[in-house]
C-alpha cells in the first residue's frame, strides 16, 4: 500500500461513518488508489521471503502478543490478507478496534473459551437459551470448561474467581428472548461479556456500545447471507485479538480466503438485506398473531428477521408441507428457511434444560429471507391448512406486543 493509499485508508478509519456506508467501503478503502475496484483473493499458504533472520524476529514478536505481523505475510496459519479485509470491515461495522475471523462460528467459540481457559479461568457464566451446539459445548465441559447457568439476574451472584466468561445471546436462538445487554454488562464487573450478536447483526444492535467486550458472530448466516460460506468471527479489543489469532495458529481454526472474500461481499448488502427481511417478517407476525392456528407467536422488540412461533397442531406438519419455504437448519440466507428446534437445532441440548429455556415441541424457527410477503404467506397458510385450528392461546409475546 503506497502513502496516499494508506493515507485514505487511516482517514476512512478514523473518520465516522454511516452504516451503511461501512458496510460498502470498509476493508476496501485502499482498492481505487491501486487502480482496484474488487478485492483481489490471496489464495497464498505461504509467501516466500529472502530474510530469515527477519522472518525470525516477526515470529517470535507474533508470540509475545498476537499482533499482526508488519510486513507481507508469512504463513497462511498467522494471517491472510482477503480475510484481513474482511475482519477489519466486520471490525468497523460492529465498532471494536479488531475483529478475528474462524473457519466457524463454533470455532470462533472454542478459540475464546481456550484463551480464557489458557489463564486459568475455566468456568463460564451462561444464560439460556443459547444456540444448542453452543449450550453442548459447555454442558459436555469438551474444552475443560465448566459452566453454570443462570437467569440474567443470577449473573452476578453466579461469578467466582475462576470466572472467565458470561455468555448471552441476544435476541436468542430460538425463542428470541432478549436480555438488557447494559444492565448484564454492570452485572459482570470486570469478567467480559461476551455477546452472541447472530440474530441481530450490528444493523439492529452494536453490543459493545452496551457493554460487551466481545461480539460473537456465525458468520454463516447474515454475515455471508447467501447459504453459501461457513465461518464465524469475534470482535473485540486488540488485546483479546492477540490472544485469539495466537489460539487460531495453534489450533488451525482458519478461515480460507475464498470464505473471506465472499463475507466481504456479503457485508456490502447487509443493511440492505437484514431491513427488508426485517419488514417482511413483522408483517408475517401480525398475521401469525391474528391466526386462531398458531398458538404463539415470538419476535423481538428489536425486530430483525427471525420469527418463532408454537402451533396448536403437529409442527412436523407444517415442516412437511411447505413448498416455496426451505424446510432446513440455519438461517441468515436470502431464501426463507423454517426448522424444528427441538428436533434439530437443539436436539443435543437435554430435554429439561431445552424445555426450560423455553424451546417447546411446538416450536418452529423461521428465517425470513427476501421473497414477496404474499408468496411466502401463501406458503405459509397451505402448510398450516386447517389441520391447526384451535382457540387463540397467547397470540404475541410482549416483545412482539411491543412492535
Amino acid at each position: 500500500m503506497n502513502s496516499a493509499s494508506t493515507h485514505a485508508y487511516d482517514h476512512a478509519r478514523t473518520t465516522p461513518r454511516a452504516l451503511a456506508t461501512e458496510a460498502v467501503h470498509a476493508g476496501r478503502d485502499d482498492l481505487a488508489r491501486q487502480g482496484l475496484h474488487a478485492p483481489p483473493i490471496d489464495l497464498s499458504t505461504t509467501y516466500p521471503s529472502y530474510d530469515s533472520r527477519g522472518e525470525a524476529a516477526r515470529i517470535d514478536a507474533f508470540a509475545g502478543d498476537g499482533a499482526q505481523p508488519e510486513g507481507p505475510p508469512i504463513y497462511g496459519r498467522l494471517g491472510n490478507p482477503t480475510v484481513a479485509r474482511f475482519e477489519t470491515a466486520l471490525a468497523r461495522l460492529e465498532g471494536t478496534e479488531s475483529a478475528v475471523a474462524f473457519a466457524s462460528g463454533m470455532a470462533a467459540l472454542s478459540a475464546v473459551l481456550l484463551v480464557r481457559a489458557s489463564m486459568g479461568l475455566r468456568h463460564v457464566v451462561a444464560v439460556r437459551p443459547l444456540y444448542g451446539c453452543s449450550d453442548h459445548l459447555l454442558t459436555a465441559g469438551l474444552l475443560g470448561t465448566e459452566v453454570t447457568w443462570v437467569d440474567p439476574a443470577g449473573v452476578a451472584d453466579a461469578l467466582r474467581p475462576d470466572t472467565g466468561l458470561v455468555l448471552v445471546e441476544s435476541p436468542a436462538n430460538p425463542t428470541l428472548a432478549e436480555i438488557d445487554l447494559r444492565a448484564l454488562a454492570h452485572a459482570c464487573g470486570s469478567v467480559p461479556l461476551l455477546a452472541d450478536n447472530t440474530f441481530a447483526t450490528p444493523v439492529l444492535q452494536r453490543p459493545v456500545e452496551q457493554g460487551a467486550r466481545l461480539v460473537l458472530h456465525s458468520a454463516t448466516k447474515y454475515l455471508g447471507g447467501h447459504g453459501d460460506v461457513m465461518a464465524g468471527v469475534v470482535a473485540c479489543d486488540e488485546e483479546f485479538a492477540g490472544r485469539l489469532r495466537q489460539v487460531r495458529f495453534a489450533t488451525g481454526g482458519v478461515l480460507h480466503p475464498l470464505a473471506g472474500y465472499l463475507l466481504l461481499r456479503g457485508l456490502s448488502t447487509l443493511p440492505v438485506r437484514v431491513r427488508a427481511a426485517s419488514a417482511t417478517a413483522a408483517e408475517l407476525v401480525r398475521r401469525l398473531a391474528a391466526d386462531p392456528r398458531v398458538a404463539r407467536v415470538h419476535y423481538p422488540r428489536i425486530g430483525g428477521a427471525m420469527i418463532a412461533f408454537e402451533v396448536h397442531g403437529d409442527p412436523h406438519d407444517v415442516i412437511a408441507a411447505v413448498r416455496l419455504i426451505t424446510p432446513a437448519v440455519s438461517l441468515g440466507s436470502v431464501d426463507t428457511l423454517i426448522q424444528h428446534p427441538a428436533s434439530i437445532s437443539h436436539r443435543i441440548v437435554e430435554e429439561a434444560d431445552r424445555r426450560g429455556a423455553g424451546v417447546s415441541d411446538r416450536l418452529l424457527r423461521m428465517s425470513v429471507g427476501l421473497e414477496d410477503i404474499e408468496d411466502l404467506w401463501a406458503d405459509l397458510d397451505g402448510a398450516l391448512g386447517d389441520r391447526f385450528a384451535g382457540t387463540p392461546g397467547e397470540r404475541i409475546t410482549a416483545e412482539a406486543a411491543a412492535r
